[in-house]
């Protein structure tokens, strides 16, 4: 179990294997009982949700389903919009709750529809990926898409219990479980020291699965920890987003053709390969990344950085103040620093200056 205590709020991140079991008897530790709104997707509900909907209901609560498709997509407008009329339609109050059950997308849009019904209703997070349960149900940051433009829309909401069971791992494919270990090499590359180590020891999609509780609660400590030192990203909480401010450019230019964790791989070598020439980074820093990525299917390039809409796109990153871009880099692993470049500078900083 890892706390996480905040000015405002306190609330248990449950990490343990069988705890899909379990579900209604850990909601029962933290709310009375009362209405809830259990949303899932279609890919998850097949393998879980009548099992946790029924746990649930023994331990005394009223579930109210709600099954999403599937994908990137669902985060939306359209999706906000549909999930707050069941709620309205079902006579939800500000006493009953929202459960997500699912990933990064279920989670993301679930929050945010808590987090804005009648300003602001219970919610938990179960967790259900490998993205989910290393990075995106720990923080209380919620956000949808809108047009072309990833997470512009969101909150920062605080659940009151996070539930991670990494036996939920097993009905995941493994290219969704190798895009979730995107997120655990950056968050390993923050922390340095063993867990920095152990990630170069991981060769095959086989040794994740055989190490995988070891991985999330080494990821869950690290980003715990920088939670509770900056809950609004005002400061170090910056450093979470090593690889994303392309990553996400990427992301939306594939299509869909390329997974959240996928994009990452490939922004973190490549600002990582930027940094390094330009002497922000240490010498080999950028291969040990490939070593760690590559071997397991990610991939460590898109023909996609510098493209069409690339630029644009790191308009619309968060990160932007006034036209300049606070990128991360590593000076070593365990060293993230901050580095400020202007919009205007980015496209010689990606391409190099041909002359």
């Amino acid at each position: 179990m890892i706390q996480i205590t905040l000015p405002e709020k306190q609330y248990r991140i449950e990490i343990q294997a069988g705890l899909r079991h379990a579900i209604g008897e850990q909601v029962a530790k933290v709310w009375s009982k009362r209405k809830v709104l259990l949303i899932s997707d279609e890919n998850v509900a097949e393998h879980y949700f009548t099992l946790t909907a029924r746990n649930l209901v023994l331990n005394g609560f009223e579930v109210v389903p709600a099954v999403l498709p599937a994908g990137e997509q669902t985060k939306s407008l359209e999706a906000v919009n549909y999930l707050v009329g069941v709620m309205a339609e079902q006579g939800f109050t500000r006493q009953d709750g929202v459960i997500a059950l699912g990933g990064g997308v279920i989670g993301d849009t679930a929050g945010f529809v808590a987090s804005i019904y009648m300003r602001g209703i219970a919610f938990i997070q179960v967790a259900t990926s490998l993205t989910a349960q290393v990075d995106s149900s720990v923080g209380g940051k919620n956000a949808i898409n809108m047009a072309d433009v990833k997470n512009i829309m969101g909150t920062f909401y605080q659940p009151d219990l996070v539930i991670i069971d990494p036996d939920y791992l097993e009905t995941l494919s493994d290219r969704d479980l190798v895009e979730g270990y995107a997120e655990v090499v950056k968050t390993s590359a923050l922390a340095g020291g063993e867990f920095w180590k152990w990630t170069g020891r991981m060769k095959t999609i086989a040794d994740i699965r055989a190490n995988a509780q070891w991985l999330i609660e080494q990821s869950v400590q690290y980003k715990a920890d920088i939670v509770m030192a900056d809950e609004k990203e005002g400061g170090v909480r910056k450093v979470l987003n090593f690889g994303h401010t392309f990553g996400h450019a990427i992301e939306l230019m594939a299509h869909g053709e390329l997974r959240h964790g996928e994009a990452v791989a490939a922004g973190m070598v490549t600002i990582s390969d930027r940094f390094e020439r330009d002497g922000n980074t240490e010498a080999g820093l950028t291969d040990a990344l490939v070593e760690r990525l590559s071997p397991v299917g990610l991939p460590v390039f898109s023909p996609l950085i510098g493209e069409g809409d690339f630029y644009d796109h790191l308009k619309n990153d968060k990160k932007n103040q006034s036209g300049t871009l606070q990128l991360v880099a590593l000076a070593a692993p365990g060293k993230p620093v901050i580095v400020k470049k202007e919009l205007a500078a980015m496209k010689e900083f990606v391409e190099g200056n041909p002359e």
